[in-house]
């Protein structure tokens, strides 16, 4: 799922050894899977090689959409709010989180994210990749319009 994540560089302050992105990006926001991302630091703008973090918001009702992470793990800190994780083959496990929890995803294990709350979710999210955008695969959603099949294909495959 490679795109440009429209990193601005320009936001982070250099001093010997230390990147500082003040505010953590607050002015600055890409949207992906109906999850909106504060900045945050990565490669991209601050050189790092294996790490990036940011903090992720989900509106009340937005699914993103499934997914796998190619080769890196993640781990998020729910901030508030209330999700649900569908995951594991065929997304047949499902698990639910609110504030206050921590959560670790393995790398390759395909997951669908779900705000099942009133509010919007906020979670503080940490990779194991400096280049998290172009290690994302989409995986089979129930949700997904282009993922939906249609009345015709449905009775094609119940034959």
């Amino acid at each position: 799922m490679k795109q440009d994540d429209s990193v601005k560089p320009e936001l982070v302050e250099a001093h010997e050894g230390i990147k500082v992105l003040r505010g953590g990006g607050k002015e600055f926001r890409r949207g992906w899977n109906g999850i909106q991302y504060q900045q945050g630091i990565s490669g991209r703008n601050v050189g790092s090689k294996n790490l990036s973090i940011n903090v992720a918001t989900v509106p009340p009702g937005a699914i993103a959409y499934a997914h796998i992470h190619d080769g890196f793990e993640v781990m998020l800190y729910i901030v508030n709010g209330k999700v649900r994780h569908d995951f594991g083959p065929d997304l047949k496990y499902s698990v639910i989180n609110e504030g206050g929890d921590f959560i670790y995803i393995e790398p390759g294990v395909p997951h669908e994210v779900f705000n099942i709350g009133d509010e919007p979710l906020t979670a503080f999210v940490a990779r194991s990749t400096a280049d998290e955008w172009d290690k994302i695969i989409n995986y089979p959603s129930n949700y997904r319009p282009e993922d939906q099949k249609s009345e015709a294909e449905l009775v094609t495959a119940a034959k």
